[in-house]
């Protein structure tokens, strides 16, 4: 079986968990015998880590640059296919890459719609040149697309390829929801629209099926629920920690995941000296558009007279994740907007830190299944600040969710379960006319 994945990039610059879920998803299909797959990044090319991946094509389609440019310029919408290789050039998209990540769809509504219907977005010269790429070697059984807000592009590889579609669901109302009216409404219903080319969706959990159904208004008999899975890099974090006790947060350091949530209730905490010598630890990256919300919060710590309480993690991947995961007792991402999933969960329980989240999003559902941490409700800065409280205050609950989260998530989890659970779904999605 032949797979492609056509894979968005983020740029590299932050903690992004559905960058990280496509990379494991092509990690784990290509452990399975009798599957040949890889993967093509569109827009921006993969960071380095992504490209030390064997399975990531270092050609890039539909640049990012030549695709704004052709949505904003007027003039340039029609500009000849050489100029799109010009601008597409590796070195400008790279540049690109340091530059993206924003989270305000403003300015990008009919781009983001464009890319939903397909037809304006997805340039037909463009799509046969991706089609002949595809092809040039025997072409795939299946085509895997990264998200909905791509799914334009599934209505023309089926016209002109004659191959099965899956597409992945995940979070594509962090988006979405923050374009303005009419696009925001009219993004559910073109992808509702789109939905009919696809063959199977795929998705991490009950909770984001049973959003993406009330969305758009599809029966859901073609969603399937594929737990995230991964083998964790490194052992679980020595079982005896030196004090002082470390608050940790590992996502993206900006305002949706609510880190000035954690930071009220870090200074709550430390004005009480509830826990004498808490530090707060922060891994997970940030972007240009995030700087002005971070030197807010930076502010407000220098304010309350914590700067040498606050300890920043610059890598978040392979050894600075291991150190950042080595220097804290819990970790906590208090989003605003409700996740879809959150495999900074399961990382941090397989390597062995309980986590707490509001109730809100899959978070109960991954955390039931984990039995790695705690659900705290009202999601507000005193009840997170409470749970975090009585948590680091209680040494035996602390160890009890730390082997629950270290067994389960290597026995539940694992990138093995996950390849089982891919294979299954694309042998079903082959078979079904």
């Amino acid at each position: 079986m032949k797979i492609v994945y056509l894979i968005t990039g983020s740029g590299g610059s932050f903690y992004c968990g559905n960058c990280y879920r496509d990379m494991l998803y092509v990690r784990a299909i290509r452990k399975v015998p009798g599957i040949e797959a890889k993967a093509i990044p569109l827009y921006l090319p993969p960071d380095k880590t992504t490209l030390k991946e064997s399975g990531f094509d270092s050609n890039v389609f539909f640049g990012a640059i030549s695709m704004y440019l052709r949505e904003k310029v007027r003039f340039l919408r029609n500009m000849p296919a050489f100029f799109d290789k010009f601008l597409d050039a590796g070195l400008f998209l790279k540049l690109a890459a340091k530059q993206a990540g924003t989270t305000s769809s403003e300015g990008y509504e009919e781009l983001t719609i464009n890319m939903i219907e397909g037809d304006n977005a997805f340039r037909k010269s463009e799509v046969d040149r991706l089609v002949r790429y595809l092809s040039k070697n025997g072409k795939p059984q299946i085509i895997h697309l990264s998200n909905a807000l791509i799914l334009g592009i599934a209505r023309q590889l089926k016209k002109r390829m004659d191959v099965k579609i899956v597409c992945s669901l995940l979070n594509e109302d962090d988006w979405i929801d923050d374009m303005a009216e009419p696009f925001r409404s009219r993004a559910w219903e073109m992808i509702a629209r789109e939905a009919g080319y696809v063959d199977t969706f795929v998705t991490s959990s009950m909770y984001y099926k049973d959003f993406f159904r009330q969305r758009t208004g599809i029966n859901g008999n073609n969603v399937t629920i594929i737990p995230l899975g991964f083998d964790p890099e490194n052992d679980p974090a020595s079982t005896l920690r030196p004090t002082p006790s470390a608050i940790g947060y590992f996502s993206r350091v900006n305002y949706h995941n609510g880190f000035d949530k954690l930071v009220d209730a870090f200074i709550e905490l430390k004005k009480k000296d509830m826990i004498p010598g808490l530090t707060l630890n922060v891994c997970g990256g940030y972007t240009g558009t995030d700087k002005p919300f971070l030197s807010e919060q930076i502010k407000k710590i220098r304010e309350a007279g914590l700067v040498k309480s606050v300890h920043i993690f610059p890598e978040f991947q392979g050894e600075g994740k291991t150190r950042f995961f080595n220097s804290v007792d819990v970790v906590t991402v208090p989003v605003r907007k409700y996740d879809g999933y959150g495999l900074y969960l399961l990382e941090a329980n397989a390597s062995g830190i309980p986590v707490v989240q509001p109730d809100t999003g899959a978070f109960p559902e991954i955390v039931e299944k984990t039995g790695g941490g705690i659900i705290y409700s009202p999601d507000s800065v005193e009840e997170l600040a409470r749970s975090l409280f009585n948590l680091l205050s209680d040494a035996e609950k602390l160890m009890q969710l730390r082997s629950a989260g270290i067994r389960n998530v290597r026995k539940e989890f694992s990138l093995a379960r996950m390849s089982e659970r891919l294979a299954a779904v694309y042998e079903k999605t082959l078979q079904n006319a």
